[in-house]
Order: C-alpha cells, then sequence, then structure tokens
C-alpha cells in the first residue's frame, strides 16, 4: 500500500537520494553542488509524477495556449510571468515582452492601473472574481478598450494561489452580442424577424392602449409543398427570401408595418395607427398580385399565391393572443374557401364556428360514451310501395345539449379531427347487426341494408377487411349489404377505391353509386366499377316533384335510358310525394326513398315498418 506524499516509485526516489543528502560525512556541501544533487533528483524523480496531474497539466497548458481569449498569469505579487499568443494580439506585442511586468501596469493610464490593482487587492477577500471595462496599453494603437476579468488559480503548494487575468476586446465583443442577439430575433433563412421578435412586437403595440387600431395579417403560401418537392429544397429557400423580399417591401412604410416569418412558408404582417380595414385590405391585395409575379429561377418562372387572414382592432382592451387567434381563424377561412384570397374576421362567424368545433373536439368522447345511434330511411319498391327493397341506414348524434344533430352536421368535423374512421366502422357494425337481426325474424323478407360509404372511409386500404370482418361477425351473406359510393369518392387518387369495390362485389356486395347528371354514370363503364345500382339524386330528380318542363323529363328519360343499357337497377333519393314517385316510375325508376314514405325512422320504428311489410 502507497506511503502518504506520492507513488511508491517517487517515496523510494525520496529516500534514496534523503539518505545521499544526509551522508555528507560532516562537510556541508556548496551551493552549486547542492543544486546539481538536486537537479538530479529531479529528473530520477520526473518518472513517478501522476499519470493524471500530467495530463491535466497538458491539457490545460494546450487550451491556455490556443484559447482566443487574452490571458495572462501571474506570480502571487502580480507580476506576470506568462502571456498567450491571444494577449498578445490583443496589446499589438510579443507576449514574451510582457513578463516581469506587473499586471496593474498593464492599465492604459493611472486611472485604470489603479482599477487592475484594486482588483488584484480583491481577489479572495470580497469576491472571487472581478469583472471590469476598462482600458488597457496597446503598443501600436493606444488606450484600447476591455473587458477584463481577474480570477485566481490554484498553486501547486496548499495555500499558493496566482491571480490570471483574462481580457476581450470590448468594441469586438459587443459586435458579437448584437450579432448573436440579430440572430436570436430573425429568421436565418429570410432575414426577417423571426417568430420571437413578431411576438415582442405585438405584445408592445398592443400593450400601448392608445386610441389607434391594430392590424394583424396571417398569410400562408398556397401549395408551397409543390415547389419545394417539385423543385428542391434549395430553390424552395430561394422562393422563400423572394416572397420575404415581397411582404416586406409591399408593407414597409405603411403604418409601421413590421413583417415576419413565423415558420415553414408563413407569414405575419403587424400594421398599428389611423387604419381602416379597407385600407389593410388594399395592402393585402397589393402584396397577393405582387406575389403572383413570377420569380425566375434556374430557368423557372415561380409564381406564389398566398391565402390571408386579416384582423383590425382598437388597441384599448386588445390582447395579443386573441388578435392572433382571430387572424389564425380568418386565415383558417380563407383556406377552406378554396385558398388565393383574403378574409377579414367576422366575429359572428367566429362564434358559430366555434360551435363547430367545439363539436368536433368531442367526437371521440361522444363515441365512446354511446351518443351515437342509427337512423334509417327505408327504400321502396315503385312498383309494390308495400315491399321494402332496402334500407338505408345512416347516424345520428344525440348530443346532450344540441339534441339530435343529423351526419352533414358532424361528418365534416370528422373529417378534420380524423374520427371519420372510427365512425364509419361503427355505422357498419351496428347496421349489419341490425341486419342480422332482421334476417333472423323475418327470414327472406328482411331487406337488405345500405351504408353510405364517407369519403374517408371508401379510400380506407383496410375497406374490404372491414367489411370482411362485420360480415363474418354477424354470419352474414355479403349479397345483404350494399355499399353506396359518391363519385367524389371513386375518382379520388389517394386511395385504392377501384380495386376495393372489385374485391367487395366478388365477395357479393352489391355496389351502389349516387349519380347526378351523365357524367357521373358514365364513370361505371369508363372505370369498369362493379356497380350494381345507381341512385339518381340531385336536381334531376328534384326538378319532377311538381309541374316539370318537357326538357327536363326528357332528360331523365335519357338518363334512365342509358342506365338501363348499362343493366343496372335504377333508384331515386329525395322523393317527395306519391304524384313525384308516380313520375319517376313512369320513366323507369324502380325504387325510391324520401319524405313519401317516410324522412327518417329509429331502430324501433324500422323494424315496425318491415314488420308490416313483411306481413
Amino acid at each position: 500500500m502507497p506511503e502518504p506524499g506520492g507513488s511508491p516509485g517517487l517515496v523510494s526516489v525520496a529516500r534514496r537520494w534523503a539518505a545521499t543528502l544526509a551522508d555528507t560525512k560532516g562537510v556541508t556541501l556548496p551551493p552549486d553542488e547542492l543544486e546539481q544533487l538536486l537537479r538530479r533528483f529531479a529528473l530520477d524523480a520526473a518518472p513517478h509524477l501522476d499519470p493524471a496531474h500530467q495530463g491535466a497539466l497538458r491539457r490545460f497548458t494546450a487550451l491556455y495556449a490556443a484559447a482566443p481569449v487574452g490571458i495572462a498569469l501571474a506570480d502571487p505579487d502580480g507580476v506576470v510571468v506568462e502571456a498567450n499568443a491571444a494577449f498578445g494580439r490583443l496589446l499589438g506585442t510579443n507576449p514574451d515582452l510582457l513578463r516581469g511586468k506587473h499586471l496593474g501596469e498593464l492599465g492604459a493610464g493611472e486611472h485604470d492601473a489603479t482599477r487592475l490593482r484594486a482588483g488584484l487587492a480583491q481577489l479572495g477577500i470580497t469576491t472571487e472574481q472581478y469583472t471590469e471595462r476598462l482600458r488597457l496599453e496597446h503598443a501600436k494603437d493606444g488606450p484600447l478598450w476591455t473587458d477584463v476579468t481577474l480570477v485566481r488559480l490554484p498553486g501547486d503548494r496548499a495555500g499558493t494561489v496566482f491571480p490570471v487575468l483574462m481580457a476581450l476586446d470590448a468594441h469586438e465583443n459587443q459586435l458579437l452580442q448584437e450579432r448573436l442577439l440579430h440572430q436570436n430575433v430573425h429568421d436565418a433563412l429570410t432575414g426577417l424577424p423571426n417568430v420571437a421578435a413578431f411576438t415582442t412586437k405585438l405584445e408592445s403595440v398592443v400593450g400601448t392602449g392608445t386610441g389607434e387600431q391594430v392590424a394583424l395579417v396571417y398569410l400562408d403560401i398556397d401549395g408551397f409543398k409543390v415547389i419545394n418537392d417539385g423543385l428542391g429544397a434549395g430553390v424552395g429557400d430561394q422562393v422563400l427570401r423572394g416572397i420575404a423580399n415581397k411582404l416586406s417591401a409591399a408593407f414597409t412604410g405603411h403604418y409601421d408595418g413590421h413583417v415576419s416569418r413565423l415558420a415553414g412558408d408563413g407569414f405575419a404582417v403587424l400594421l398599428h395607427g389611423e387604419l381602416t380595414p379597407n385600407a389593410v385590405v388594399q395592402l393585402v391585395e397589393q402584396a397577393m398580385d405582387d406575389l403572383r409575379e413570377p420569380i425566375y429561377l434556374d430557368g423557372h418562372g415561380i409564381g406564389a399565391s398566398a391565402s390571408a387572414g386579416i384582423v383590425v382592432r382598437p388597441t384599448a382592451g386588445c390582447e395579443p393572443s386573441d388578435l392572433a387567434r382571430a387572424a389564425e381563424i380568418a386565415l383558417h377561412r380563407a383556406k377552406e374557401a378554396g385558398k388565393a384570397q383574403w378574409m377579414l374576421f367576422d366575429p359572428e362567424l367566429d362564434a358559430r364556428d366555434r360551435g363547430r368545433y367545439q363539436l368536433g373536439a368531442v367526437l371521440a368522447g361522444a363515441l365512446e360514451n354511446g351518443e351515437f345511434s342509427l337512423i334509417y330511411q327505408p327504400t321502396v319498391k315503385l312498383a309494390r310501395p308495400d315491399e321494402i327493397a332496402a334500407v338505408n341506414a345512416g347516424l345520428r348524434w344525440n348530443h346532450p345539449e344540441k339534441g339530435e344533430l343529423d351526419s352533414d352536421e358532424f361528418y365534416p368535423l370528422a373529417e378534420t379531427t380524423g374520427m371519420t374512421i372510427p365512425l364509419g366502422k361503427w355505422l357498419l357494425a351496428e347496421s349489419l347487426a341490425a341486419t342480422a337481426r332482421w334476417r333472423e325474424r323475418f327470414g327472406d323478407a328482411a331487406p337488405d341494408v345500405c351504408v353510405r360509404l364517407p369519403n374517408r372511409l371508401a379510400i380506407e386500404p383496410d375497406l374490404v377487411l372491414l367489411v370482411k370482418e362485420q360480415l363474418d361477425r354477424h354470419g352474414l351473406p355479403a349479397k345483404a349489404l350494399r355499399l353506396c359510393a359518391d363519385p367524389a369518392s371513386v375518382l379520388d387518387p389517394h386511395g385504392e377505391v377501384l380495386d376495393s369495390f372489385a374485391v367487395l362485389a366478388d365477395l357479393g356486395a352489391q355496389i351502389v353509386l349516387t349519380v347526378s347528371g351523365s357524367a357521373d354514370l358514365e364513370l361505371i363503364p369508363h372505370h369498369r366499377l362493379p356497380v350494381n345500382h345507381v341512385i339518381l339524386s340531385g336536381p334531376v330528380i328534384d326538378v319532377l316533384a311538381d309541374d316539370p318542363a318537357e326538357t327536363d323529363v326528357r332528360h331523365l328519360q335519357r338518363l334512365v335510358g342509358r342506365a338501363q343499357e348499362l343493366k343496372l337497377r335504377i333508384g331515386a333519393e329525395g322523393v317527395r310525394t306519391d304524384e313525384h314517385a308516380a313520375r319517376l316510375r313512369e320513366i323507369g325508376v324502380l325504387a325510391a326513398r324520401g319524405p313519401f314514405v317516410t324522412d327518417s325512422a329509429t331502430g324501433d320504428e324500422v323494424d315496425e315498418l318491415i314488420a308490416r311489410h313483411a306481413g
């Protein structure tokens, strides 16, 4: 076990040389001879020094030499014993020439020298670090403003400390701080103020509480992903810089305009002063016109359109978060309306939309809590109105506060919140469960069930699996199910609707397409759709409700004739009266649903209706 004082090797060396120094045979050694002995002792002991200590010493030496900060090491009295290259560059001299000078002598004048000496005196007494901006003497340029820090480093022996002076050019330090501050509040790509700077500016303007108006405009570039993916991210970055320049030119100088890049292809404009909504709209329209002018990059003339949301309010009583939310809502409405346009925030529309969005936010909980039920609409054969051909099943939301909500009130929200698939699965499962009950009770007299697929469910890649699982679960043949889709779902490029319908038709399911004109009908032969039934819908049916014009009748006759050529069974929806149904039957429509039978029926009501018709 090593003895105190170092490694075993070093202790052994110390003992040997102690014996040598002690054995002088009573003769006093001259100083030069003693020095030689001590040098030999040091050389002998060096290999036994602690490797970790030596490694730390080498690392400190390398750091000291390479540091960009000027460093001067002094002895306990404050006299410079070493200065690094950075300190020499800072004072315009060879660092070796600084050795032997007192740290206080580095001050550019008596005042600076006194402050340096005072700082040295305070070290270890009132402070462990002394920092001050003062002047050091530059060898060529004279007084140089620097940021000086004095600290103490421990010495080799316990209780010894050595002062260290570190210095930076105050001007360069200030420039660096300004550059870092600029980077913190500006977007690196466009050079515009970033979201942090925008937020600060918005809070500042709104916080004035004066009687002036404030306008906030949010802009998103329409279809920027097409530019970025089609021409590359490098071109996309250049386009964003061009857009930033155009927006700055359009708004800077008007009502203290402040343009910022928020994120991605989103920008914000803040205006305030004696302004009106019309004045802001004119500026926005001019900016949108400017954006449409092509930017030429790599031989491509690239134009951009933008959607904009605008809100104008008095600064008094205005909250930044409310202003930002209003601009975001107006922007969202502009996009929903078709993009490439602006929308001014409307409080009444906002109240309506807020109610809608609240519904969308709680859809998942409503489904879990059993607030949905099936609502039915029977389809009867026009030749025998007492016979039900099929029952259309849909969703109804029994909202605890708003009452009964039909599907057109919540399906668009389900598309937005991603709830279409869960709702569609529930509709399919419950519809087939009801069908299984009807077949068990009424046998062959039980009608088929028709489920209208919302677009998101129609394009679902696992549609076939979903349908097959539910059919098997309820022990139903596929022919008991009719799946109804609209032309938009058939043409949707994001799914595999045609393949799914082909497989489902092979299983025996009946595919139904709603059509409102010849173009819809021609999708069937064009895409070879495995459609069994078509449902005529919309104006083509509505015009026959009262006293129809001859041209309307001929148009519907041609449509029905074409469907017959395609060997399709023809139905209609929205049929209002018995007379309306009779006119459609004369033209060749086989079955129909609508108010002439019943607007809608609950589960119990449809069970009773089926029982009556089966009887």
